[in-house]
């Protein structure tokens, strides 16, 4: 009757111990998997407005209304612009957030008002 219990035991160590490997590995697989988090680290982040300030290495736009706010980007060497990219222009922004700094890879100048009646 003591070797049963005694192998009883000995069972159910190795059931936990199988079971607790088997979820250590399941943990480990999910943190190894691409997660929406780091994925959107890569992603394009767009931000509309007028632009205030514009030069060789940045660009600043800012956003007007209720909550304006200003951003300042600077530019990708390989920075794409669609339209004339001028002072007082309506545009979005593509940027990265790159090393904590905001660079832009694509501009997009929208039709104002100004330019659709010319």
């Amino acid at each position: 009757m003591h070797r049963f219990g005694v192998r009883c035991l000995l069972l159910a160590a190795l059931v936990t111990g199988a079971l607790g490997a088997t979820s250590a590995l399941a943990a480990t697989s999910k943190s190894a998997a691409p997660t929406a988090t780091s994925r959107s680290r890569y992603a394009y982040h767009q931000f509309t407005g007028y632009v205030t300030a514009l030069d060789k290495a940045s660009l600043t736009v800012e956003k007007r209304g209720k909550r304006p706010s200003s951003r300042t980007f600077s530019r990708h060497e390989a920075m794409s612009t669609t339209g004339d990219l001028v002072k007082d222009a309506r545009v979005t922004v593509y940027y990265r957030d790159e090393g904590g700094k905001s660079v832009a890879h694509k501009v997009v100048v929208k039709a104002g008002p100004e330019t659709a009646a010319n």
